[in-house]
């Protein structure tokens, strides 16, 4: 089945066609400035834009970065707190017209990657975390999501985690990659004591420049490697989703 699937983020949204047997695009991805202020109305209409551009009638996955229960936005903690308690599943269908699937960002890049990239035909417990303006986290356990994990904000030296350890934390301390990674390093340590996961796959921006901190990053018991999807693995994980929502009962 093919899906569009519609990545929401801090600079950009950006949307393509998928083929979700192979998780391959159909199309160049069609990238929009995310509005600013991001509020809701706004960012519908982007969203209605990219559909309308890819003159689209089937389904349609939309991530948000934040937890997202039932099509409801819960959280809102890099975008307008008036997304906060909204039903963007709703939102989205109107702007729209058309049926749409609302999940966290993190959480589709994860589904992505546990299906078509690093995590796939990985056994166990699975974590994914992506780098960029906070750390978003999925887990996946044999295959099949666990939804709406926050470990960005789990603490780390008396602050949030991604106050210290993210891409943008990175950039604003103005640190080496090498000093990065060290606090990457105390993240994951964190991280692999409370759950103790197979793989964790390094997402977000970060994953094209693999080479200047995993070198830095030790963690026995623990594959850690960078995600091979990339930028893409928000627009395909909602284009996944959007199609297993999509399928007859009992073919998903």
């Amino acid at each position: 089945m093919n899906a569009l699937g519609i990545d929401i983020g801090g600079s950009g949204i950006k949307g393509a066609p998928v083929d979700t047997a192979t998780g391959t695009l159909l199309a160049e991805r069609h990238r929009i400035p995310t509005p600013s202020p991001s509020a809701p109305g706004a960012v519908a209409e982007v969203v209605r834009d990219i559909i309308r551009h890819f003159d689209w009638t089937g389904p349609v996955g939309v991530t948000f970065p934040g937890v997202v229960v039932g099509g409801v936005t819960m959280t809102a903690a890099n975008v307008d707190h008036a997304w906060i308690g909204l039903d963007a599943r709703a939102l989205f269908t109107e702007a729209g017209g058309l049926g749409v699937i609302v999940l966290n960002d993190a959480d589709a890049a994860g589904v992505a990657e546990a299906a078509f990239g690093a995590g796939r035909d990985q056994d166990g417990l699975v974590v994914m975390l992506t780098f960029g303006t906070g750390i978003g986290s999925a887990l996946i356990m044999d295959g099949r999501l666990i939804p709406n994990t926050e470990f960005g904000h789990l603490e780390l030296d008396g602050h949030e985690a991604e106050h210290r350890a993210s891409d943008h934390a990175r950039e604003a301390h103005d640190l080496t990659w090498e000093k990065w990674a060290h606090r990457v390093q105390r993240y994951l340590e964190h991280i692999q004591m409370l759950m103790s996961p197979a793989m964790i796959v390094i997402g977000g921006g970060v994953s094209r420049k693999a080479d200047k901190f995993l070198p830095h990053i030790d963690l026995p018991g623990t594959t850690v490697v960078p995600a091979t999807l990339q930028n893409n693995a928000g627009i395909i994980g909602a284009a996944l989703a959007a199609a297993s929502a999509a399928a007859p009962s009992g073919h998903r």
